[in-house]
């Protein structure tokens, strides 16, 4: 099969690149033709606020050097992973018209609000969801904290809806849980056209020694991902087990302050995968506190494959991969106190943390690896393709 990956890179890495590298090699391993076609938000930064804005809700230049690819190279599917903000919604009737079929996947919930995360003041938000125009989005700066920026997202979403972009241009939607599905669904995407399908990891990292006697954090610092009821539990309720930190972001400066208030913290920054990896095999558990709702949390999978429980917030696509005294433990979302009991819950029952282990991995090996993703890939072109040529 030809299929041309498509992806818009952030200026922040996060697990959307991976995953579209991820699936690349996949596919390229199982002997497809294929081609990445990509562009980087750091272009965004010699463009006028006009020209951004513009881009943003239909690049017509995008559309036509896609179009232009799919002509000349033949493409069957056009797989699609983030369009925000440069290649835009254009991209789709572009390839659509020259004879692909069009495959989405839904790593965020940018079609149903415009900055992607369902989260506002800390707290999880819906209320743009099923309205025509995200108005609320705008009047609260959602987006960068903006009002114009704010204004742009909310016109792309306003001005597809009317045109009905996601129903008429796209052949099928991959969402990453049941949790997002049912959010996408109850927004009004069509159900027939989405299919779950969870991240995946490819190679295998294989299982890790679990002796590292710490926990661990890995993730940008940010509000969202929960960093402040993390630091609390670890600063104001005595967690006897070390806590290592990798990741970077806007609340650098509050794990730094933690760091010398709590000895048992440590920061190591932004990591290689390959060392991450080491770390999380390491590690005794994986602390996973994020206040929004998330469409998935890859590294919940990469701790599956190392061996290693989670302890994860008990909301959003959080409580659907890890079953609570299963694969791992599940606390009151945003409450320090209910973190800090799960966690020493955990360390007082080392043949449960044991069980554990074993769980996860198992769990890892029956629905995350490379060859159960390829099956529902396959299944997912099969599927678009066949709308394509309806």
């Amino acid at each position: 099969m030809k299929i041309l990956l498509v992806h818009n890179f952030y200026q922040q890495p996060g697990g959307e690149d991976e995953v579209f590298r991820t699936e690349f090699d996949l596919l390229v391993s199982r002997g497809h033709t294929v081609r990445q076609f990509t562009v980087h938000n750091d272009d965004c930064d010699d463009m006028s606020r006009v020209a951004l804005a513009g881009a943003t809700i239909w690049n017509k230049k995008m559309g036509e050097e896609l179009r232009e690819l799919v002509r000349s190279e033949g493409f069957q599917v056009v797989h699609f992973h983030n369009t925000f903000p440069l290649i835009s919604p254009a991209a789709y009737s572009a390839v659509r018209e020259e004879g692909a079929a069009v495959v989405q996947t839904l790593h965020n919930f940018r079609l149903l609000c415009p900055n992607a995360l369902l989260f506002r003041e800390g707290q999880p938000c819906e209320d743009c969801i099923g309205g025509l125009v995200p108005w609320r989005a705008v009047t609260r700066k959602c987006y960068r904290g903006e009002v114009q920026a704010s204004a742009v997202v909310a016109t792309q979403l306003t001005i597809h809806r009317l045109r009905r972009t996601w129903h008429s241009d796209i052949d099928a939607f991959i969402a990453t849980t049941e949790f997002a599905r049912e959010k996408f669904v109850n927004s009004g995407l069509p159900a027939d056209k989405i299919t779950t399908k969870p991240n995946f990891l490819h190679p295998d990292p294989d299982v890790g020694s679990g002796d590292g006697d710490y926990a661990i954090f890995i993730g940008r610092l940010s509000q969202e991902k929960g960093v402040r009821p993390l630091l609390e539990a670890w600063t104001n309720f005595g967690i006897p087990m070390p806590l290592k930190i990798i990741g970077d972001g806007p609340l650098a400066d509050e794990v730094r302050k933690a760091k010398q208030i709590c000895e048992r913290i440590t920061w190591l920054g932004r990591r290689p995968l390959e060392e991450v990896y080491h770390h999380l095999g390491k590690a005794k558990v994986l602390i996973f506190p994020s206040e929004c709702y998330e469409t998935f949390g890859r590294v919940a999978i990469e701790a599956f494959a190392k061996g290693t429980p989670v302890i994860a917030s008990n909301h959003g696509a959080m409580a659907d991969v890890v079953e609570h005294n299963r694969t791992g433990l599940l606390f009151e979302p945003g409450d320090a106190c209910d973190l800090a009991l799960k966690v020493q819950l955990l360390l007082s029952q080392p043949h449960v943390m044991t069980r554990m282990r074993r769980e996860v991995r198992e769990e890892f090996e029956r629905n995350y690896t490379g060859r159960r993703a390829y099956e529902q890939l396959m299944g997912v072109y099969r599927q678009a393709l066949a709308a394509r040529h309806l």
